[in-house]
């Protein structure tokens, strides 16, 4: 991805020999005015190369433990280096669940592809996605989290306040500089339906929004692949939930079956307890009337039985009517539930569908900017073909003096290409047979200082030396050879390489690690250790200063 950054203009160009002209800046204010989205990582040589298995097992390890009870939250994996808080919320609706995988300080992840590797590792353990489709998930988690670094307030509108709970304004997000991930990463990836897991775990409609599309555009290819694969995920997703919408139809059609009929049994036991209950009214309104006539003629036994009688066949009649009552109000109940759970489910249906819909929307809608984007890039590139163009080095970090090669217009100073490698070092470059070569990498926790050979056509490293440089040298071209510093255990020597990286010689004596290297026709003089003047033969980097 393409970051926002001021490129401070130094570029150097070079053919067969690494003569430093300095590109001038008009012709490439372009690149100064560029501001745009790009994840920097460390992109030289390292001391330990990992596989992609074991990188991506790091992420699948915390899944695995997620995955036991996704419905619950839960915290796992080393608060140091990589953990994950699944921040769940059954009771709080409306708003997003998401997990919260945290890059602690301890943390050596160094480059945005493996730490899609962890995410997708996850992803795939967690919740049941396929390989593919975890990887092409996680380029857009990683790319929403940058666009929405420390944007907690926006977040507030969408997630539930477990989630909010968990993050910091500081670190919510992804930082685009690889050398801020460890202690100050919460990588937010928003849960849709957790629960299920599958398909729709991840909520695909967030983490594709139109800002994390046309940030992804910004790229040379605008990650035409990667949106492709989305629109693909989308397309699955609605006819899952259109099939599901379809279910739940038919579900919501027998349950208001069910409930039409719970409705009828109430309406009929409605009319039986108001039948009844009439009758009670009437058996009292008889009794009441016996009982006057009773009291009006205290000394008439058949007057007094004839009144016992008839409010005995009145409490019946009540006791009958309230018993009636009592099962209409049982139907009325049942009638209600079963009403209820109908009308769950025509709103499920509904949601479903709706879910379908959308999906298939966004998903036409992509696919129509992709074809346009398509044709667009075809056209660049017809246009780049006929173009003269140079390759130069641009400083891109000032503090540590790193640069990195670009291929430009030569006659307009446009940038065509940006190579990934950004820790060119020395701010030299030479053309070693169909490569570049160049000292590049870094003192750090993974990384190391190498020559490497850098592919004119990938601009990529596509090999490095087997010694260590020291970060202070200075690589000096003779012919096909060349000269620099190599690091031994903290002690520095002269070394000679073939324009293939192979290893030459090196030298009895140490050097100063910033030593000059100048070339004579068949020496050369360095700076010793002490830092004395030494001079050394060419063929063999022997010591041949007068005096040694």
């Amino acid at each position: 991805m393409k970051r926002i950054f001021a490129i401070v203009i130094t570029s150097l160009l070079f053919s067969s020999l690494a003569f430093c002209l300095e590109v001038d800046r008009s012709e490439l204010q372009s690149i100064s005015e560029n501001t745009t989205i790009e994840f920097i990582s460390y992109t030289g040589p390292h001391k330990k190369i990992d596989s992609a298995a074991s990188i991506k097992g790091i992420g699948s390890s915390m899944g695995k433990v997620i995955s036991a009870d996704r419905e619950k939250q839960a915290k796992t994996g080393n608060a140091n280096k990589y953990s994950v808080i699944h921040a769940i919320d059954p009771s709080e609706s409306g708003k997003l669940d998401a997990d919260i995988i945290i890059l602690g300080a301890d943390a050596g992840v160094d480059h945005i592809n493996n730490l899609r590797r962890i995410i997708s590792g996850y992803l795939s353990s967690a919740y049941g996605y396929s390989e593919e489709d975890a990887d092409t998930l996680a380029v857009f988690i990683t790319v929403y989290n940058a666009v929405y670094r420390g944007k907690l307030s926006n977040a507030g509108k969408k997630y539930k306040k477990i989630v909010l709970d968990n993050v910091t304004e500081a670190n919510f997000g992804l930082s685009v500089n690889y050398k801020d991930w460890p202690g100050h990463s919460e990588i937010i990836i928003p849960v849709y339906d957790a629960a299920n897991g599958g398909l729709s775990s991840v909520d695909t409609s967030v983490i594709s929004d139109s800002k994390v599309v046309n940030s992804m555009k910004e790229d040379d290819d605008r990650n035409v692949e990667s949106r492709k694969n989305m629109v693909d995920i989308k397309e699955r997703e609605s006819d899952t939930a259109s099939e599901n919408a379809k279910n739940a139809q038919k579900e919501a059609v027998a349950e208001q079956k069910t409930a039409d009929a719970e409705k009828k049994n109430a309406e009929s036991a409605q009319k039986e307890a108001d039948q009844a209950q009439k009758d009670a009214d009437q058996a009292q309104q008889k009794a009441d009337e016996a009982q006057q006539k009773a009291d009006e003629n205290p000394d008439d036994k058949d007057a007094q039985s004839e009144a016992e009688k008839a409010q005995a066949e009145a409490d019946a009649a009540a006791k009958k009517a309230d018993e009636a009552q009592a099962e209409a109000d049982e139907a009325q109940q049942k009638a209600d539930e079963a009403q209820e759970r109908a009308d769950q489910a025509k709103d499920e249906a509904q949601e479903k569908q709706a879910l379908a819909d959308k999906k298939q929307s966004e998903a036409q809608s992509e696919r129509k900017e992709i074809a346009k984007d398509q044709q667009e890039i075809q056209k660049i590139e017809a246009e780049q073909a006929d173009m003269p163009t140079d390759y130069g080095i641009v400083l891109f970090d000032e503090k540590e003096m790193l640069s990195r090669l670009v291929r430009y217009n030569s006659e307009t100073g446009e940038v065509l290409k940006n190579s990934p490698v950004t820790s060119l070092r020395g701010r030299f470059v030479y053309k070693a047979g169909d490569n570049y070569i160049a000292i590049a990498g870094e003192n750090s926790k993974n990384g190391a200082i190498k020559l490497v050979l850098i592919s004119p056509e990938t601009m990529e490293i596509t090999s490095e030396s087997d010694k260590t440089v020291a970060a202070e040298s200075v690589l000096v071209e003779d012919a096909s050879e060349y000269y620099c510093v190599i690091d031994q255990d903290g002690s520095y020597y002269i070394g000679k390489f073939g324009q293939d990286l192979s290893f030459k010689v090196m030298s009895q004596i140490t050097v100063k690690a910033a030593t000059p290297i100048t070339l004579g026709s068949t020496t050369i003089s360095v700076t010793d250790a002490s830092g004395a003047l030494k001079i050394l033969d060419k063929s063999d980097l022997s010591d041949i200063s007068s005096g040694k």
